[in-house]
């Protein structure tokens, strides 16, 4: 291989290098979101399997270690140093043996975390306290309010709630309420009760006090709706770790190449901090 051609070489690597450095604060971004986000389904998610925690984690550690990489292989590959190469070559093919053992971790439990998740979020409405500040509760109310559905099932499944099925006026989850076009779209949370027409709260029971067929709520439940929120998403996580492998098997092909043809190593153009 002539000179020009190792220059081409090199500095195809550099340029892919940066996309790789990129891309691994993309996938440790991703990591951190599932970790830290309190506000969606994936705080229920989370609550009904450990796999998405590992998995999780396994992203976080991936995306770390790839921008270190892409920042030695640009190092690497600028001052055509065959040991940080080949190093660089043994990481990628590491960090692409880890990101294929998360996506199989995933695509696995999926249909675990499917049955799991109906009897997670079945005990979670059974168990919903109107005006307290938890997470799970919090991540259910914006799953029904966003996805304009009530309960799992249906609506019924919150008839299992003791608390909202003791109140003595018609009362309702807020998050299942019909909204129209210009309503705020503020997520609402605990139980509201019916108003009268004139605004204010009505104080008339029914003879089997609070009864559901009164509430002016969403009568869909929400687990289909949840479903395919789960299969899109897997789709957008597979194309990306997709588009990551790729790059990553292109980079180890040109480390290789230009590891082979580096025939001798000036230390002195390595950067010392």
């Amino acid at each position: 291989m002539g000179s020009a051609c190792i220059k081409v070489t090199k500095y195809f690597l550099f340029l892919f290098n940066l996309l790789f450095f990129i891309l691994g604060g993309v996938i440790l971004g991703f990591g951190v979101w599932i970790l830290a986000d309190r506000s969606s389904f994936i705080s229920v998610l989370q609550a009904s399997s450990t796999s998405l925690s590992v998995g999780a984690y396994i992203f976080i550690g991936v995306g770390a270690v790839t921008m270190l990489m892409g920042f030695l292989g640009c190092i690497g590959a600028v001052n055509e140093v065959r040991c940080l190469l080949g190093l660089y070559f043994i990481f990628l093919l590491l960090i692409l043996i880890a990101q294929v053992a998360a996506g199989v971790l995933f695509y696995f439990n999926m249909d675990k975390v499917k049955q799991e998740m109906g009897s997670i979020v079945i005990k979670l409405i059974r168990d919903y306290k109107d005006g307290q500040e938890d997470s799970l509760q919090q991540g259910w109310d914006y799953v029904q309010a966003q996805g304009k559905c009530c309960g799992w099932v249906s609506f019924y499944n919150w008839t299992e709630n003791a608390e909202l099925m003791n109140r003595t006026t018609v009362t309702y989850p807020c998050s299942c309420e019909k909204k129209g076009e210009d309503d705020s779209p503020l997520v609402k949370k605990g139980f509201c009760q019916v108003s009268n027409g004139n605004g204010t709260q009505s104080g008339n029971g029914t003879q089997s006090g609070n009864s559901p067929e009164q509430w002016p709520v969403y009568e869909e439940g929400c687990m289909e709706k949840v479903q395919s929120w789960l299969q899109e998403n897997l789709g957008i996580i597979l194309g990306v770790c997709v588009g990551v492998a790729v790059i990553e098997l292109l980079g180890m092909l040109l480390s290789i190449c230009l590891c082979r043809n580096v025939h001798s190593e000036d230390y002195s153009k390595v950067p010392k901090y």
